[in-house]
């Protein structure tokens, strides 16, 4: 008799199924969550790198300008030291009256410019090989040639500083000729300098060849550091080139002795009131006593995060404040700059980076016995 053995089917029931599928989709909810932070993280990590990179490149560049600021300028003489010409003394430097004119001050900070409420900072200096060596003009000078004892240092074209000796003291800038006979040939006596105007030309007034005489301008613009300037003379009226991305704020502060024969800063003021950069301030006593600048860049890291991450400055005045600051603030003066970021509405669900420095105004040397 033939016996049949009964196979049983083997499977999935659709319950075991249902199960496998919903414990898959636990599983990718979860993978897909642990990836979506760790790629949030990774964003906001690297965000953070680059933004601690730019700010590191942006107070390299202003640092690389201020340490020169003033080079070129007569500061061995205390009888014609520039720190006794007044404070709106400007130099036509392309004989164009439609650019403007560049003063003779090392560095100005203007404070607040543009919708980002941030400052500029111009920088000057020359390039001249003589660095900063005043020669007295002679007797038999002409109206426009100055009779020295030396033109060692001057080339055609360079800007000449001119001091007066007399009472009050008056400051002119002018041009060494471009002509070949603007300087006398090396043996050939007197030794003449041949400008290109007429102004302060006269026995016993000094003489300093600067080189060309620059000026560099720092500001933010469209959320990148911008440089202004060129080194051939021809500024400010060359156009501003970014050179730091996702800088979106810059704040600076002079920092001023008691005296202008002391080195020691006592206070860091902001460039208003009698520190504005106007025609008549600061006064020159005032500028004599500016020693440094400190200077805070804000980087942004370009995450936009879902809610906020970033307050107000808790305090201007006080140490230790919280929030986005310069630096820390002092109850007695000395207060930090505010950074206001509030023209961009989701200001506050970006992360930043801070970074702060003091550059000490290179020739404060200038000062110290010129009053």
């Amino acid at each position: 008799m033939q016996h049949y053995q009964a196979h049983k089917q083997k499977g999935f029931s659709l319950v075991e199924i249902m199960v496998g599928l919903v414990i898959g989709l636990l599983v990718t909810l979860v993978v897909v969550n642990v990836f979506r932070v760790f790629e949030a993280q990774k964003r906001s990590t690297t965000g953070n790198s680059d933004a601690q990179t730019n700010g590191a490149i942006a107070l390299f560049n202003i640092q690389r300008d201020a340490q020169i600021a003033g080079f070129g300028l007569p500061v061995y003489s205390t009888e014609f030291t520039p720190f006794n010409c007044p404070i709106n003394t400007t130099f036509n430097h392309d004989n164009n009256t439609a650019t403007a004119e560049i003063g003779l001050s090392p560095i100005v900070i203007t404070d607040a410019n543009g919708a980002n409420n941030s400052d500029t900072i111009a920088i000057r200096y020359g390039d001249s090989m003589k660095g900063g060596i005043s020669v007295q003009m002679q007797a038999g000078t002409a109206t426009n040639v100055a009779q020295v004892d030396t033109n060692i240092g001057c080339n055609f074209n360079d800007v000449v500083l001119v001091v007066t000796q007399a009472a009050p003291v008056n400051c002119t800038m002018s041009r060494v000729g471009a002509a070949a006979t603007s300087l006398t040939a090396a043996g050939v006596t007197p030794v003449k300098i041949t400008l290109t105007s007429t102004t302060n030309v006269a026995t016993g007034n000094a003489l300093a060849c600067l080189g060309a005489w620059n000026e560099v301008q720092y500001a933010v613009t469209s959320n990148q550091l911008t440089r202004t300037g060129a080194v051939t003379g021809g500024i400010p009226s060359a156009a501003a080139v970014p050179i730091v991305s996702d800088i979106v704020n810059m704040q600076a502060q002079y920092g001023v002795s008691a005296t202008a024969n002391s080195n020691l800063v006592t206070e860091w003021v902001n460039a208003t009131g009698a520190w504005a950069n106007t025609a008549s301030t600061p006064t020159v006593a005032d500028r004599n006593r500016i020693k440094a600048i400190r200077v805070a860049v804000v980087a942004r890291n370009g995450l936009l995060e879902a809610t906020n991450v970033t307050e107000a400055c808790s305090s201007l005045t006080n140490a230790k404040p919280t929030g986005l600051c310069a630096w820390d603030g002092a109850a007695a003066g000395s207060a930090a700059p505010a950074i206001d970021l509030s023209a961009d509405a989701n200001w506050r669900r970006y992360r930043y980076r801070v970074y702060e420095s003091i550059f000490p105004v290179r020739n404060i040397i200038w000062s110290r016995d010129a009053l």
